[in-house]
């Protein structure tokens, strides 16, 4: 649990500074509503990640695998990364150059995505039972939530201080620490005399890996946005047909693949392949409820997803000073995110899945709905208290209010939801197919949130939220299909055999 509550703080640090602190930040600088929504296709790396996490089950980081082991070894070159990714942000913080920021915002989120598949694999490696997971969960969202909020709300504080680039330097410091506790471990197998080796070679190795990515991301980034351009990227109404198009697609190849899938038996080439082999296990063991499966874990998290893309805009437009949406992102938070955490990860380890998952989607809604009503409210008014020095406003206190109520419903329903994710996975491939269910459940969410922009010149911030939270609730539909599947036997010659 200490381990994971580690691991959760440093996945949950970088989140914040590519999503909700980042638009507030394009906000603050006068960038359209429309090209703030676009940024929320940032988070798409986490969403395709399942692309390179085979990639992490069969190979090793030079150095760091050796002598920490594999998962282990992706964890810490992810966290060198993300150190350089984050000072690439604080050096660029003045926004001059949008395709810029967006590249190491794009390079932050891959890595931070590397990070979570290999943390992700290791938790279920260790812990592959309901009652086992609850617990591992809650602390692993403990540091996810407490870091988030650092990032976030101390993020914001040090903006209003000083500026965004000392903001993301501090945050860029914070996100490098538990890489020296990482290497300060030494593995039982270990000859303590070779960690000053590992760690060089490692080092070196992670060098390289980051030069790469850049490179990589970068020549990605111009082909998409010349292309994008094409089509009309100032264009919305074009861009909608081609984000529809591409949240279906994926489902209907899959449907008709299916059939075909569930009959290889298991020395088929695609059911040993290392690049495809997981993802083709998941469609065999489940067969053709395989579908409402993915469906449901498509959409469930959608009402997360659009409130963390406009939330702070609509804090921005409604006039709140950054002092006090820093205040609302940290002790607010804080609070009522472990909170829900904990309620939500002993509710999935102690009561029936399908109840959880139904008062998990509540809560989502809520979470949505609070934002419509604050869209109605105004900052200022007298001044009710004082709390840490800060004057606390009728207005602010609705701030406070629908933050907390965010908080708590998204933490509660994001344990319950993990949990659940852990469930479908096949222990024989924990890294890659977590990193598949994890990434589609953000897919139709993350790429409506590119959207948001669009929606709220349409329908306006209330009702944005509004239908965000319906969103929410209508994942829901697909859980009588779903809350009895059980996958198939192991057919292979040692599932048989164990």
């Amino acid at each position: 649990m200490g381990l994971y509550l580690l691991l959760g703080f440093a996945a949950g640090l970088p989140f914040y500074l590519f999503s909700a602190t980042l638009s507030l930040r394009l906000a603050k600088h006068g960038v359209d509503i429309v090209i703030i929504g676009f940024f929320a296709w940032v988070s798409l790396m986490s969403t395709i990640k399942f692309a390179w996490a085979p990639l992490l089950e069969k190979y090793d980081v030079p150095g760091f695998g050796r002598f920490w082991g594999k998962r282990p070894g992706w964890i810490m070159l992810s966290q060198l990364a993300i150190f350089a990714s984050a000072l690439g942000m604080a050096f660029t913080a003045k926004d001059t150059s949008l395709p810029l920021t967006a590249l190491f915002a794009v390079l932050l989120a891959f890595w931070t995505s590397t990070l979570e598949i290999a943390a992700d694999g290791w938790r279920v490696e260790l812990a592959p039972h309901a009652d086992e997971q609850g617990p591992l969960v809650a602390a692993n969202q403990w540091g996810y939530r407490t870091s988030m909020v650092i990032a976030s709300g101390g993020a914001i504080f040090l903006a209003d201080k000083f500026d965004w680039t000392i903001a993301y330097l501090a945050v860029a410091v914070l996100a490098f620490l538990p890489f020296p506790v990482l290497a300060a471990l030494r593995p039982g197998h270990a000859d303590a005399s070779g960690r000053m080796a590992a760690l060089l070679t490692g080092t070196l190795a992670s060098l390289g890996a980051i030069v790469a990515s850049i490179v990589a991301v970068g020549a990605v980034g111009w082909v998409l946005l010349a292309a994008i351009g094409s089509v009309g990227i100032s264009n919305p109404g074009v861009a909608s047909y081609w984000v529809f198009g591409v949240c279906l697609l994926p489902f209907i190849l899959l449907g008709v693949a299916v059939p075909w899938l569930r009959k290889l038996p298991w020395d088929a080439p695609l059911r040993r392949s290392a690049a495809v082999g997981p993802y083709v296990d998941v469609a065999w063991r489940y067969g053709i409820v395989v579908i409402p499966i993915l469906l449901f874990v498509s959409v469930y998290r959608t009402g997360d997803v659009m409130a963390n893309t406009l939330s702070h805009p609509l804090f921005n437009a409604l006039g709140y000073s950054l002092k006090s949406i820093a205040a609302a992102d940290a002790y607010v938070a804080l609070v009522a995110g472990i909170l829900g955490v904990t309620m939500g990860g002993i509710l999935a380890a102690k009561a029936p899945m399908g109840w959880a998952l139904v008062i998990g989607g509540i809560m989502s809604a809520l979470s949505n709905w609070i934002f419509a009503w604050l869209a109605h409210q105004a900052p200022g008014g007298p001044i009710w208290f004082s709390l840490f020095g800060l004057q606390v406003t009728a207005g602010d206190f609705d701030l406070y209010l629908a933050m907390a109520l965010d908080q708590f419903g998204h933490g509660f329903e994001g344990a319950v939801f993990v949990v659940y994710l852990s469930l479908l996975v096949n222990p024989r491939f924990p890294s890659a197919q977590y990193a598949l269910f994890s990434g589609l459940a953000f897919l139709i969410p993350r790429l409506l949130a590119g959207l948001s922009g669009v929606f709220q010149k349409a329908i306006g911030y209330d009702g944005f939220f509004l239908m965000a939270g319906a969103m929410s609730l209508g994942a829901l539909i697909f859980l009588p299909f779903i809350v009895g599947a059980r996958p198939k036997p192991d057919d292979t010659p040692a599932g048989a055999t164990a």
